[in-house]
């Protein structure tokens, strides 16, 4: 078999338009050339968790000399089954299952450390094959429980308000670490809470998705197909900082999840401080696309503010923000900032997060305030950075943010 890689890229600078970064080592160039790894002297290895259905049905075709129904079968195994090798694929002939063993691996990442939150959040920090570690966090409400993953390691878009920019863009994630994360919160349920189902999946972990769009788009092909996690598009959700070619790449996918847009401004004088790409794509570019983003019956953008005490947060902003907005179907998640070590903000008072959210519907607009989840675990909104007490003993206790 053979395949190709790419190799990474240095970070875009934050003020203009970040190609698309490095895929993550052996990531797929193509349908023929998917997820590889390799060592010194070693041919490269498939990675069969990164491999889409039809994908995995044109490799058994063209790689292995075999009707396209045995890349059915392997598929169904990796992402129906969560079969950790092709020894367990009981159903394909034993040739294939040593062909396989031979040219073929199955992505997974390795648990390190589980972080409890009183709330009930609990925040996995995984590891990846060369040793990188990202964070996934899983957040309940009610009967709910929705997992936000992670995109790259680490960010290269520099908002000034979140941890993870902080890391700077390591890489990117690829396809196969995506949709292993799902696999691995799936597994620690079955373990913890076997009763409980993950229903949500929000990409507004580490990263931005659009800055790693093939990886992205091929991983919600993955866990939204019936054969595999059968997630529904309407349960999936894709953030953006405002990457405008990828909003209208989102767009015009065949079967498209949620949008979320990270907005945080309400004009772009305060957006290019605190979030520089903004001075590559401002609002006025920005919420074009978002307008031309098809949306289906009952189907609405969401707009998340983080709320800055002194630099975003008033009255006027608010009023501001409602013309922005209303043309737009739409609703509004205003979240009081959540603090982390060296950041030169605060969080607003609780008056001043109620004015600003009264405001806000004053002006027409659908205004939910979403409360901290997981900020006493490093795992709320803008946290991620892969700290912990553990990590960090010096840094003293992680801030809590309940009032």
């Amino acid at each position: 078999m053979s395949v190709t890689s790419k190799p990474e890229h240095a970070p875009a600078a934050p003020d203009q338009a970040p190609p698309e970064s490095a895929e993550s080592p052996g990531s797929p160039a193509s349908a023929k050339s998917p997820n590889s790894e390799k060592s010194p002297g070693s041919p490269k290895l498939i990675d069969l968790k990164a491999l889409t259905y039809d994908e995995a049905a044109s490799v058994a075709e063209s790689e292995l000399g075999e009707p396209r129904f045995r890349g059915e079968q392997i598929f169904r195994w990796v992402h129906g089954r969560r079969a950790a090798s092709p020894a367990e694929m009981s159903d394909l002939p034993k040739r294939v299952r040593a062909e396989l063993e031979g040219a073929a691996r199955i992505e997974r990442l390795a648990v390190d450390q589980v972080q409890r939150s009183a709330d009930g959040t609990r925040k996995l920090r995984l590891l990846t094959s060369d040793g990188r570690a990202i964070e996934t966090v899983l957040i309940p409400d009610g009967d709910k429980l929705t997992q936000c993953i992670s995109s790259q390691v680490g960010c290269a878009l520099d908002c000034q308000f979140c941890a993870t920019a902080k890391m700077g863009l390591l890489r990117n994630l690829g396809v196969g670490e995506i949709v292993d994360q799902v696999y691995r919160a799936l597994d620690f349920l079955a373990a913890e809470e076997p009763d409980r189902r993950i229903t949500n999946i929000v990409y507004m972990g580490m990263g931005e998705p659009l800055h790693n769009f093939k990886a992205v788009s091929r991983s919600l092909d993955i866990l939204m197909h019936e054969h595999g996690a059968n997630f529904s598009h309407r349960r999936i959700t894709v953030s953006t900082v405002g990457l405008v070619p990828g909003i209208r790449k989102l767009g015009a996918l065949p079967v498209r999840p949620n949008l979320a847009v990270s907005l945080n401004a309400s004009s772009d004088a305060v957006r290019d401080e605190i979030m520089p790409i903004n001075r590559r794509f401002p609002i006025a570019e920005l919420l074009r696309a978002v307008r031309e983003f098809p949306l289906e019956k009952r189907r609405s953008i969401t707009f998340e503010y983080v709320l800055l005490a002194g630099k975003n947060d008033s009255v006027d902003d608010a009023v501001r923000l409602g013309k922005l907005l209303r043309p737009i179907r739409c609703k509004l998640n205003v979240i009081p900032w959540n603090p982390h070590p060296g950041a030169p903000y605060e969080r607003p008072s609780p008056e001043a997060i109620e004015a600003f959210q009264q405001e806000a519907r004053r002006q027409g607009l659908p205004t939910y305030l979403r409360t901290p989840r997981g900020d006493d675990i490093d795992a709320a909104c803008g946290q991620l950075a892969n700290r912990t007490r553990d990590d960090d003993p010096g840094a003293g206790e992680l801030v809590s943010l309940r009032t």
